[in-house]
C-alpha cells in the first residue's frame, strides 16, 4: 500500500471527511501534516470576528501530525504566517511515496513543493481561479512567477471549471489534471430537519405561504452581504423575509441599515450540526460575493444538499459548475445592484412552487459531487503515479 503524506494548515469541516473516508477505506496509507499548529482546531477568524470551534469530528477516524509553526504573525492570511523549520524532516521521517499538498501560498508549503520535485511524485489540490485576474505588468509577472510554481507540481485536482481553467493558464497540462469535485457531506445536510426548520420560521414570525431568503456564511466585505440588504430593501416586497446567519466585520452595519424593517431577521454563527436546519428554513439562498478570492463558496453546495434554489453572483466559483439559470436558480453580475434585485425579483415572482422545484433540481445536480467521487480520483491518480 502506497504511502501519501497530506500537507494543510490546519483542520477543516470540509477536508475532515475526505481524510477520514481516505483512511477508511485503506486503499492508501495516509498522514495528514498540520502546518499551522497544534492549537489550530480552535482559533480566531478574523471573516467571523469570533472564535470558531467545530462540533463535528475534525481530528478523528485518521493519522495525523501537528507540525510547530514558528511564524511570528501566524495564520492563514499571509505568505510567512506558516513557517515549519521541521517539515520537511517530519515529512521524511514517515517516509512516504507521493505527496498531496493543499495550497502552496505559505512560506513551508512552497519550500515543500521545491524541496521533494524530482525525489517523489508531488500532487497538488487548489480552488484558485481567474474571476479577480486583472491585467498590466503585475499580470505578467503574476503569470511569470505561477509557471514556476507549478513546474513543481507533477499532478492537480481541480474541483471545478474555474480552477481548471486557471491550473490550464499557468502551464498544468491536461494529462496532469483531474477533476475532484469540491463536495461535502450531502447526506447530512438532506436529512431531516423539517420539523425544525418550520420551528425556526415560526420563532422569527415567517409564516408558511410567505418566502425566505437566506444569507449564510462570514459578515465581509467580499461576500458582499451589504449589496444583498440593498436590493431586499429596494424591493420592499409583502411576505418577502431576510435572514442573515453568521458574524464578522459589517455585522454592525447590517444590523443598522435592517433595524427599521421587521422582517430581515440575524442569527449568531451557527455550528455544522445546527446549519441543515437553517438550510431547510429558507426557500432561496444567496450568495452575493464580489471577491476577490470567492473561489469556490461551499455553502451552495450545503444549501443545494438541502434542496434549495440558489441565487449567486458570477464571482462566486461554484456558480459556472452548479448554477443553472432558470433551472435550479440565477447568476447575477457581481457589484450590480439593480442586477441582483433583477434576478432576486425574477426568482420571488416565480412563487413558492416554482423555488421549492428549483431546490428539487439542486438536489438532483450536486449528488454527483460527492466527497466519495473526490477519494476516488485522489486514490486512482496516486496509484498510477
Amino acid at each position: 500500500m502506497k504511502k501519501l503524506a497530506i500537507i494543510t494548515t490546519h483542520p477543516i469541516q470540509y477536508y475532515a471527511p475526505v481524510f477520514q473516508l481516505l483512511h477508511k477505506r485503506a486503499k492508501l496509507d495516509i498522514r495528514v501534516f498540520y502546518t499551522w499548529g497544534e492549537a489550530s482546531a480552535d482559533k480566531f477568524d478574523p471573516g467571523f470576528n469570533k472564535k470558531i470551534k467545530w462540533d463535528i469530528p475534525l481530528l478523528e477516524g485518521y493519522s495525523y501530525e501537528w507540525v510547530e509553526n514558528t511564524s511570528k504573525d501566524p495564520g492563514t492570511h499571509h505568505f510567512k504566517g506558516i513557517v515549519n523549520p521541521g517539515l520537511v524532516d517530519q515529512i521524511k521521517n514517515w517516509q512516504p511515496d507521493a505527496l498531496l499538498i493543499y495550497g502552496w501560498g505559505f512560506q513551508s508549503h512552497l519550500k515543500v513543493l521545491r524541496y521533494f520535485k524530482n525525489k517523489l511524485p508531488v500532487f497538488f489540490r487548489g480552488d484558485s481561479t481567474l474571476l479577480d485576474e486583472e491585467k498590466g505588468v503585475k499580470a505578467i509577472l503574476k503569470t511569470i512567477f505561477l509557471k514556476w510554481v507549478y513546474r513543481h507540481v507533477d499532478h492537480a485536482f481541480y474541483p471545478g471549471t474555474n480552477a481548471r481553467n486557471y491550473f490550464k493558464k499557468y502551464g498544468i497540462d491536461d494529462e496532469q489534471l483531474s477533476f475532484a469535485p469540491h463536495a461535502i457531506d450531502n447526506g447530512r445536510f438532506a436529512a431531516g430537519g423539517n420539523e425544525e426548520a418550520l420551528l425556526l420560521r415560526r420563532n422569527l414570525g415567517i409564516e408558511d405561504d410567505e418566502i425566505l431568503v437566506l444569507f449564510a456564511g462570514k459578515f465581509e466585505e467580499k461576500k458582499s452581504p451589504v449589496l444583498l440588504l440593498e436590493a431586499f430593501l429596494n424591493l420592499d416586497k409583502a411576505g418577502l423575509h431576510l435572514l442573515f446567519a453568521g458574524n464578522g466585520p459589517l455585522e454592525e452595519q447590517l444590523i443598522l441599515k435592517a433595524e427599521k424593517n421587521s422582517r430581515v431577521h440575524f442569527m449568531d454563527f451557527q455550528n455544522q450540526t445546527q446549519m441543515p436546519v437553517v438550510f431547510k428554513a429558507c426557500d432561496l439562498f444567496c450568495l452575493p460575493s464580489k471577491g476577490p478570492g470567492e473561489t469556490w463558496g461551499l455553502a451552495i453546495n450545503e444549501a443545494m444538499a438541502a434542496g434549495k434554489a440558489i441565487l449567486a453572483s458570477d464571482k462566486v466559483g461554484a456558480a459556472a459548475d452548479l448554477v443553472i439559470p432558470g433551472e435550479n436558480g440565477e447568476i447575477f453580475n457581481a457589484g450590480t445592484i439593480a442586477d441582483l434585485a433583477e434576478k432576486l425579483n425574477k426568482l420571488i415572482c416565480a412563487g413558492k412552487n416554482a423555488l421549492a422545484e428549483m431546490g428539487r433540481k439542486s438536489k438532483n445536480l450536486v449528488e454527483k459531487w460527492t466527497i466519495e467521487e473526490q477519494v476516488n480520483v485522489i486514490e486512482t491518480a496516486v496509484d498510477n503515479g
